[in-house]
Protein backbone atom coordinates (compact mmCIF):
# COMPACT_ATOMS: atom_id res chain seq x y z
CA UNK A 1 0.00 0.00 0.00
CA UNK A 2 2.95 2.25 0.70
CA UNK A 3 4.59 1.61 -2.42
CA UNK A 4 1.24 2.25 -4.22
CA UNK A 5 0.81 5.93 -2.99
CA UNK A 6 4.42 6.53 -3.85
CA UNK A 7 3.66 5.33 -7.61
CA UNK A 8 0.71 7.85 -7.29
CA UNK A 9 2.78 10.71 -6.07
CA UNK A 10 5.39 10.49 -8.46
CA UNK A 11 2.65 10.41 -10.95
CA UNK A 12 1.59 13.92 -11.06
CA UNK A 13 -0.49 13.91 -14.18
CA UNK A 14 -2.53 11.15 -13.88
CA UNK A 15 -3.37 11.67 -10.48
CA UNK A 16 -4.22 15.46 -11.46
CA UNK A 17 -6.50 14.10 -14.21
CA UNK A 18 -8.28 11.46 -11.88
CA UNK A 19 -9.08 14.45 -9.87
CA UNK A 20 -9.98 16.88 -12.69
CA UNK A 21 -12.71 14.59 -15.04
CA UNK A 22 -14.78 14.01 -12.45
CA UNK A 23 -14.83 17.22 -11.29
CA UNK A 24 -15.32 18.55 -15.06
CA UNK A 25 -18.26 16.08 -15.59
CA UNK A 26 -19.91 17.31 -12.58
CA UNK A 27 -19.59 21.17 -13.73
CA UNK A 28 -20.68 20.53 -17.08
CA UNK A 29 -23.57 17.80 -16.40
CA UNK A 30 -24.68 20.46 -13.33
CA UNK A 31 -24.23 23.86 -15.12
CA UNK A 32 -23.82 23.46 -18.97
CA UNK A 33 -26.30 21.03 -20.11
CA UNK A 34 -29.45 22.12 -20.78
CA UNK A 35 -32.20 19.93 -22.73
CA UNK A 36 -34.77 23.13 -23.04
CA UNK A 37 -32.21 25.49 -24.36
CA UNK A 38 -34.38 28.85 -24.29
CA UNK A 39 -33.83 32.56 -25.48
CA UNK A 40 -33.03 30.99 -28.76
CA UNK A 41 -31.94 33.25 -31.97
CA UNK A 42 -34.85 34.48 -33.96
CA UNK A 43 -34.99 36.32 -36.96
CA UNK A 44 -38.24 38.60 -37.76
CA UNK A 45 -39.68 39.12 -41.23
CA UNK A 46 -42.26 41.56 -40.80
CA UNK A 47 -44.14 43.19 -43.78
CA UNK A 48 -47.10 44.54 -41.63
CA UNK A 49 -46.17 47.08 -38.54
CA UNK A 50 -49.38 47.59 -36.12
CA UNK A 51 -49.67 46.94 -32.28
CA UNK A 52 -50.61 43.67 -33.30
CA UNK A 53 -47.62 42.33 -34.95
CA UNK A 54 -45.83 44.24 -31.94
CA UNK A 55 -47.86 42.36 -29.92
CA UNK A 56 -47.33 39.29 -31.07
CA UNK A 57 -43.30 39.74 -31.27
CA UNK A 58 -43.56 40.91 -27.39
CA UNK A 59 -44.98 37.55 -26.99
CA UNK A 60 -42.45 35.68 -28.52
CA UNK A 61 -40.05 37.63 -26.09
CA UNK A 62 -41.68 36.43 -22.61
CA UNK A 63 -42.37 33.16 -23.39
CA UNK A 64 -38.30 33.06 -23.31
CA UNK A 65 -37.99 30.50 -25.82
CA UNK A 66 -37.14 33.37 -28.51
CA UNK A 67 -34.86 36.34 -28.01
CA UNK A 68 -35.16 38.51 -30.99
CA UNK A 69 -31.55 39.18 -32.93
CA UNK A 70 -32.20 39.62 -36.56
CA UNK A 71 -34.69 41.70 -38.27
CA UNK A 72 -34.55 40.59 -41.75
CA UNK A 73 -35.59 42.91 -44.49
CA UNK A 74 -35.95 40.08 -47.01
CA UNK A 75 -36.96 36.85 -47.31
CA UNK A 76 -33.36 35.61 -48.97
CA UNK A 77 -31.89 37.42 -46.01
CA UNK A 78 -34.38 35.17 -43.27
CA UNK A 79 -33.17 32.15 -45.22
CA UNK A 80 -29.62 32.53 -45.61
CA UNK A 81 -29.93 33.55 -41.54
CA UNK A 82 -31.55 29.94 -40.92
CA UNK A 83 -29.23 28.03 -43.49
CA UNK A 84 -26.09 29.68 -41.53
CA UNK A 85 -27.22 28.39 -38.03
CA UNK A 86 -27.55 32.17 -36.79
CA UNK A 87 -30.77 32.33 -36.37
CA UNK A 88 -32.91 29.00 -34.88
CA UNK A 89 -36.24 30.59 -36.13
CA UNK A 90 -37.77 32.59 -38.55
CA UNK A 91 -41.00 34.42 -37.43
CA UNK A 92 -42.67 35.48 -41.28
CA UNK A 93 -45.79 38.14 -40.86
CA UNK A 94 -47.47 39.17 -44.30
CA UNK A 95 -48.62 42.25 -45.24
CA UNK A 96 -52.62 43.33 -44.40
CA UNK A 97 -51.60 40.73 -41.65
CA UNK A 98 -53.97 43.62 -39.11
CA UNK A 99 -56.67 44.43 -41.57
CA UNK A 100 -57.58 40.17 -42.25
CA UNK A 101 -56.77 40.09 -38.37
CA UNK A 102 -59.95 42.81 -37.51
CA UNK A 103 -62.01 41.04 -40.44
CA UNK A 104 -61.61 37.21 -38.99
CA UNK A 105 -60.44 36.34 -41.86
CA UNK A 106 -57.28 34.33 -40.22
CA UNK A 107 -54.24 35.76 -41.34
CA UNK A 108 -50.98 33.12 -41.36
CA UNK A 109 -48.26 33.79 -39.20
CA UNK A 110 -45.29 31.42 -40.38
CA UNK A 111 -42.75 30.09 -38.06
CA UNK A 112 -40.12 28.52 -39.81
CA UNK A 113 -37.42 26.69 -37.92
CA UNK A 114 -33.93 24.70 -37.99
CA UNK A 115 -35.05 21.20 -37.10
CA UNK A 116 -31.47 19.79 -37.74
CA UNK A 117 -31.44 19.36 -33.68
CA UNK A 118 -35.33 18.20 -32.71
CA UNK A 119 -34.68 18.64 -29.30
CA UNK A 120 -33.55 22.29 -29.58
CA UNK A 121 -36.76 23.58 -31.42
CA UNK A 122 -39.27 21.11 -30.12
CA UNK A 123 -40.17 23.02 -27.11
CA UNK A 124 -40.62 26.23 -28.36
CA UNK A 125 -42.59 25.08 -31.48
CA UNK A 126 -45.32 23.49 -28.71
CA UNK A 127 -45.59 26.86 -27.22
CA UNK A 128 -46.24 29.09 -30.05
CA UNK A 129 -49.99 28.04 -30.99
CA UNK A 130 -50.69 28.74 -27.36
CA UNK A 131 -49.60 32.12 -27.67
CA UNK A 132 -51.43 32.95 -30.77
CA UNK A 133 -54.58 32.33 -28.88
CA UNK A 134 -54.04 34.67 -26.28
CA UNK A 135 -51.26 37.53 -27.21
CA UNK A 136 -53.98 39.36 -28.88
CA UNK A 137 -57.12 39.38 -26.57
CA UNK A 138 -55.55 42.68 -24.54
CA UNK A 139 -56.43 44.85 -28.18
CA UNK A 140 -59.61 43.16 -28.84
CA UNK A 141 -61.85 45.79 -27.01
CA UNK A 142 -65.00 47.72 -28.53
CA UNK A 143 -66.14 45.62 -31.74
CA UNK A 144 -63.33 43.99 -32.27
CA UNK A 145 -64.29 41.96 -28.26
CA UNK A 146 -66.51 39.27 -30.71
CA UNK A 147 -63.08 37.83 -31.99
CA UNK A 148 -61.96 36.51 -28.36
CA UNK A 149 -64.16 33.62 -28.18
CA UNK A 150 -63.10 33.05 -31.87
CA UNK A 151 -60.59 29.69 -31.40
CA UNK A 152 -58.29 29.89 -33.91
CA UNK A 153 -57.54 33.54 -34.41
CA UNK A 154 -54.28 33.22 -36.50
CA UNK A 155 -53.53 30.44 -38.35
CA UNK A 156 -49.98 29.58 -37.56
CA UNK A 157 -47.78 27.67 -40.07
CA UNK A 158 -45.03 26.14 -38.72
CA UNK A 159 -41.97 24.35 -41.03
CA UNK A 160 -39.91 22.14 -39.43
CA UNK A 161 -36.82 22.64 -41.82
CA UNK A 162 -34.11 20.42 -43.03
CA UNK A 163 -35.31 17.72 -40.36
CA UNK A 164 -39.13 17.80 -41.11
CA UNK A 165 -39.89 14.23 -39.63
CA UNK A 166 -37.48 14.88 -36.64
CA UNK A 167 -35.62 11.88 -37.43
CA UNK A 168 -33.29 11.85 -34.73
CA UNK A 169 -30.40 9.58 -37.43
CA UNK A 170 -30.27 12.71 -38.98
CA UNK A 171 -28.95 14.49 -36.33
CA UNK A 172 -26.72 11.80 -34.39
CA UNK A 173 -25.33 10.51 -37.67
CA UNK A 174 -23.60 13.46 -39.08
CA UNK A 175 -22.31 14.46 -36.04
CA UNK A 176 -20.73 10.75 -35.44
CA UNK A 177 -18.38 11.75 -38.39
CA UNK A 178 -16.37 14.31 -36.07
CA UNK A 179 -16.58 12.41 -32.95
CA UNK A 180 -15.20 9.46 -34.21
CA UNK A 181 -12.34 11.30 -36.26
CA UNK A 182 -11.90 13.46 -33.11
CA UNK A 183 -11.13 10.15 -30.43
CA UNK A 184 -9.37 7.88 -33.32
CA UNK A 185 -7.08 10.84 -34.69
CA UNK A 186 -6.50 12.48 -31.39
CA UNK A 187 -5.48 8.92 -29.27
CA UNK A 188 -3.58 6.92 -32.26
CA UNK A 189 -1.32 10.00 -32.71
CA UNK A 190 -1.30 10.74 -28.97
CA UNK A 191 0.52 7.16 -28.60
CA UNK A 192 2.89 7.69 -31.79
CA UNK A 193 6.09 8.92 -30.36
CA UNK A 194 4.90 7.00 -26.70
CA UNK A 195 5.57 3.77 -28.67
CA UNK A 196 8.49 5.07 -30.41
CA UNK A 197 10.29 6.00 -26.68
CA UNK A 198 8.94 2.19 -25.55
CA UNK A 199 10.31 0.28 -28.53
CA UNK A 200 13.63 1.94 -28.51
CA UNK A 201 13.34 3.58 -32.10
CA UNK A 202 13.56 6.88 -30.87
CA UNK A 203 17.03 6.88 -31.06
CA UNK A 204 17.39 6.39 -34.67
CA UNK A 205 14.22 8.60 -35.34
CA UNK A 206 17.02 11.13 -33.51
CA UNK A 207 19.54 10.34 -35.34
CA UNK A 208 18.28 11.29 -38.64
CA UNK A 209 18.55 14.41 -40.09
CA UNK A 210 14.74 15.37 -40.18
CA UNK A 211 13.51 18.94 -38.23
CA UNK A 212 10.75 18.52 -35.69
CA UNK A 213 8.31 19.65 -38.09
CA UNK A 214 9.23 17.42 -40.99
CA UNK A 215 8.77 14.45 -38.36
CA UNK A 216 5.08 15.64 -37.26
CA UNK A 217 4.30 15.58 -41.05
CA UNK A 218 5.26 12.18 -41.34
CA UNK A 219 3.92 10.88 -38.72
CA UNK A 220 0.55 13.10 -39.75
CA UNK A 221 0.45 12.05 -43.18
CA UNK A 222 -0.45 8.51 -43.14
CA UNK A 223 -3.19 8.77 -40.54
CA UNK A 224 -4.93 11.62 -42.88
CA UNK A 225 -5.24 8.98 -45.01
CA UNK A 226 -6.31 6.53 -42.60
CA UNK A 227 -8.98 9.52 -41.42
CA UNK A 228 -10.69 9.95 -44.56
CA UNK A 229 -10.86 5.81 -44.60
CA UNK A 230 -12.99 6.45 -41.81
CA UNK A 231 -15.12 9.29 -43.34
CA UNK A 232 -15.88 7.00 -46.37
CA UNK A 233 -17.23 4.19 -44.25
CA UNK A 234 -19.09 6.38 -42.27
CA UNK A 235 -20.50 8.05 -44.97
CA UNK A 236 -21.35 4.75 -46.74
CA UNK A 237 -23.31 3.46 -43.92
CA UNK A 238 -25.18 6.67 -43.26
CA UNK A 239 -26.06 6.96 -46.81
CA UNK A 240 -27.01 3.07 -47.25
CA UNK A 241 -28.85 2.07 -43.46
CA UNK A 242 -30.45 5.40 -41.95
CA UNK A 243 -30.97 7.03 -45.52
CA UNK A 244 -29.32 10.20 -44.54
CA UNK A 245 -29.77 13.21 -47.12
CA UNK A 246 -27.08 15.01 -48.93
CA UNK A 247 -28.20 18.30 -50.19
CA UNK A 248 -24.92 19.91 -50.32
CA UNK A 249 -21.15 19.02 -51.97
CA UNK A 250 -19.85 15.64 -51.72
CA UNK A 251 -16.26 17.32 -52.34
CA UNK A 252 -16.80 20.38 -50.53
CA UNK A 253 -17.13 17.86 -47.16
CA UNK A 254 -14.31 16.44 -48.72
CA UNK A 255 -11.97 19.71 -48.42
CA UNK A 256 -13.60 20.80 -44.95
CA UNK A 257 -12.71 17.91 -43.52
CA UNK A 258 -8.79 17.92 -43.74
CA UNK A 259 -8.26 20.97 -41.48
CA UNK A 260 -10.40 18.89 -38.96
CA UNK A 261 -8.23 15.67 -39.34
CA UNK A 262 -4.94 17.56 -39.37
CA UNK A 263 -6.09 19.58 -35.83
CA UNK A 264 -6.87 16.23 -33.95
CA UNK A 265 -3.89 14.72 -35.53
CA UNK A 266 -1.80 18.07 -34.55
CA UNK A 267 -3.49 17.70 -31.03
CA UNK A 268 -2.17 14.10 -30.54
CA UNK A 269 1.26 14.69 -31.35
CA UNK A 270 1.31 17.41 -28.86
CA UNK A 271 -0.26 14.92 -25.95
CA UNK A 272 2.51 12.15 -27.18
CA UNK A 273 5.83 14.76 -26.64
CA UNK A 274 4.10 15.83 -23.64
CA UNK A 275 3.24 12.52 -21.65
CA UNK A 276 5.82 10.08 -20.37
CA UNK A 277 3.71 6.78 -21.32
CA UNK A 278 1.03 5.66 -23.18
CA UNK A 279 -1.12 5.94 -20.39
CA UNK A 280 -0.61 9.47 -19.62
CA UNK A 281 -1.03 10.00 -23.39
CA UNK A 282 -4.56 8.10 -23.37
CA UNK A 283 -5.31 10.31 -20.44
CA UNK A 284 -5.10 13.41 -21.90
CA UNK A 285 -6.82 12.22 -25.19
CA UNK A 286 -9.88 11.94 -22.68
CA UNK A 287 -9.70 15.00 -21.07
CA UNK A 288 -9.62 16.39 -24.49
CA UNK A 289 -12.46 14.09 -25.65
CA UNK A 290 -14.76 15.01 -22.62
CA UNK A 291 -15.34 18.43 -23.32
CA UNK A 292 -15.24 18.20 -27.26
CA UNK A 293 -18.33 15.66 -26.97
CA UNK A 294 -20.52 17.68 -24.42
CA UNK A 295 -19.64 21.26 -25.66
CA UNK A 296 -19.67 20.61 -29.07
CA UNK A 297 -23.67 20.18 -29.56
CA UNK A 298 -23.48 16.58 -30.39
CA UNK A 299 -25.07 15.30 -27.30
CA UNK A 300 -26.92 18.39 -26.63
CA UNK A 301 -28.66 21.77 -27.83
CA UNK A 302 -25.41 24.35 -27.98
CA UNK A 303 -27.44 26.83 -27.28
CA UNK A 304 -28.96 25.82 -24.42
CA UNK A 305 -25.63 26.08 -22.52
CA UNK A 306 -24.49 29.07 -20.47
CA UNK A 307 -22.52 31.63 -22.02
CA UNK A 308 -19.24 30.60 -20.40
CA UNK A 309 -19.72 26.66 -22.01
CA UNK A 310 -20.83 28.57 -25.24
CA UNK A 311 -17.47 30.28 -25.49
CA UNK A 312 -15.39 27.18 -24.64
CA UNK A 313 -17.12 25.09 -27.37
CA UNK A 314 -16.35 27.38 -30.05
CA UNK A 315 -12.61 27.14 -29.14
CA UNK A 316 -13.40 23.42 -29.78
CA UNK A 317 -12.61 22.10 -33.45
CA UNK A 318 -15.84 19.45 -33.39
CA UNK A 319 -17.93 22.09 -32.51
CA UNK A 320 -17.26 23.65 -35.44
CA UNK A 321 -16.98 20.99 -37.80
CA UNK A 322 -20.60 19.81 -37.18
CA UNK A 323 -21.86 22.68 -38.13
CA UNK A 324 -20.15 22.11 -41.21
CA UNK A 325 -21.54 18.90 -41.35
CA UNK A 326 -24.89 19.00 -40.62
CA UNK A 327 -24.76 22.39 -43.00
CA UNK A 328 -23.83 20.48 -46.36
CA UNK A 329 -25.26 17.17 -45.69
CA UNK A 330 -28.73 18.70 -44.50
CA UNK A 331 -28.94 22.06 -45.32
CA UNK A 332 -26.73 22.01 -49.04
CA UNK A 333 -24.98 24.79 -47.70
CA UNK A 334 -21.69 26.27 -50.09
CA UNK A 335 -18.42 27.48 -48.98
CA UNK A 336 -19.58 30.81 -48.46
CA UNK A 337 -22.46 29.43 -45.70
CA UNK A 338 -19.24 26.92 -44.56
CA UNK A 339 -16.25 29.12 -44.46
CA UNK A 340 -17.47 31.04 -41.33
CA UNK A 341 -16.74 27.86 -39.38
CA UNK A 342 -13.45 26.35 -41.17
CA UNK A 343 -11.73 29.55 -40.38
CA UNK A 344 -11.40 28.62 -37.14
CA UNK A 345 -10.35 24.74 -37.86
CA UNK A 346 -7.55 26.80 -39.69
CA UNK A 347 -6.14 28.66 -37.11
CA UNK A 348 -6.87 25.79 -34.67
CA UNK A 349 -4.89 23.51 -36.42
CA UNK A 350 -2.22 26.52 -36.88
CA UNK A 351 -2.16 27.47 -33.37
CA UNK A 352 -2.08 23.56 -32.10
CA UNK A 353 1.02 22.63 -34.91
CA UNK A 354 2.90 25.43 -33.82
CA UNK A 355 2.51 23.86 -30.24
CA UNK A 356 3.59 20.50 -31.24
CA UNK A 357 6.70 21.64 -32.82
CA UNK A 358 8.05 23.89 -29.76
CA UNK A 359 6.75 20.93 -27.63
CA UNK A 360 8.71 18.50 -29.27
CA UNK A 361 12.14 20.27 -29.92
CA UNK A 362 11.89 20.80 -26.27
CA UNK A 363 11.57 17.11 -26.18
CA UNK A 364 14.65 16.68 -28.54
CA UNK A 365 17.09 19.19 -26.02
Amino acid sequence: MSKEFIHIRRDKITFAILIVIPLMQLVLFGYAINTNPRHLPTAILSADHSPFTRAFITGLKNTDYFAITYVAKTEKEADNLLATGKAQFVVTIPPNFTRQLVRGQRPQISVDADATDPVATSSALRAVPVLAQTVFNPLLVGNLRRLRVTSSLVDMVLHAKYNPEAISAYNIVPGLLGVVLTMTMVLITGLALIRERELGTMESLLATPVKPLEVMIGKIIPYIIVGYIQVALILIIAFSLFHVPLFGSLWLLILATLPFIVANLAVGIAFSSLAKNQLQAAQMTIFFFLPSLLLSGFMFPFRGMPTWAEWVGNLLPLTHYLRIVRGIMLKGNVFSQVWPHIWPLLIFMFVVVVIGVKVYRQTLD
